[in-house]
This record gives C-alpha cells, sequence and structure tokens, in this order.
C-alpha cells in the first residue's frame, strides 16, 4: 500500500513534529518527537519509519516537510 502524500510540520501546541499520511480520503496523524531544528535526513528517517510502522510502502521521495 502506499500513500498519497506525506507531510511533516512543526506542531507549535504540541511542541513536536506531525507526520501526516494521506491515502485517498484516509489521513492518519503521528506524532514523533524530533528536535524543532532536525535537519531533513532526520526528518525523512522518522516519516519513513511512521510509514512502515502504519503499514505503507516507505516512498522518501514523497515527503514533504513544512517549517
Amino acid at each position: 500500500m502506499r500513500a498519497d502524500r506525506v507531510e511533516l510540520s512543526w506542531d507549535a501546541s504540541k511542541s513536536n513534529w506531525l507526520v501526516r499520511i494521506v491515502s485517498g480520503e484516509e489521513v492518519i496523524r503521528r506524532h514523533c518527537s524530533l528536535p524543532k531544528d532536525a535537519d531533513q535526513q532526520a526528518l525523512r528517517s522518522a516519516a519513513t519509519q511512521t510509514l512502515r510502522d502504519e503499514g505503507y510502502d516507505p516512498e522518501v521521495s514523497t515527503v514533504n516537510i513544512q517549517r
């Protein structure tokens, strides 16, 4: 199964990163506890692991990071 879109954004209210996995009409939201100033590689790695945990094929090229 592949996600249509994967987005990472900083959630200021929870002070951690929010991973949004969009697949059709389904949206899965998961938080990860990386620091706000985490580098691109760490964020992509966290998104890839979250995709795996949710049962999706990790496709790093589809990850959109919003700072």
